[in-house]
C-alpha cells in the first residue's frame, strides 16, 4: 500500500471508517481521519483510548472497509420496511 492510497482513504467524502491491516497480522481501526497522520516515511495512528502506533507504510497490506449493514451483496442500499 502506498501513502497516497492511504491519504485518499482519509480524504474520502463522506469519510468511511476503515482498518489498516498490517503484514504482521495486526489491524488498526481508523474511525476518523483526524486519528491518523501520514508523513513522508511513517504513518501514526491514534486509537480511541489515546494509545498510538507508528507504522512503516510497507507494512500496510490492505485497507479494509466494513460492509454497510443496509446493503445486500449487489452494493445497492435496501429500503427499510415500515
Amino acid at each position: 500500500m502506498d501513502l497516497e492510497g492511504i491519504r485518499e482513504a482519509l480524504r474520502k467524502q463522506p469519510f468511511e471508517p476503515f482498518t489498516l491491516c498490517l503484514a504482521d497480522g495486526r489491524s488498526l481501526p481508523v474511525q476518523h481521519p483526524e486519528f491518523v497522520a501520514v508523513g513522508r516515511r511513517r504513518i501514526i495512528v491514534v486509537s480511541e483510548d489515546d494509545s498510538w502506533s507508528v507504522v512503516e507504510p510497507l507494512l500496510v497490506v490492505s485497507l479494509d472497509y466494513k460492509a454497510d449493514s443496509s446493503t445486500k451483496g449487489n452494493g445497492k442500499k435496501r429500503r427499510k420496511k415500515n
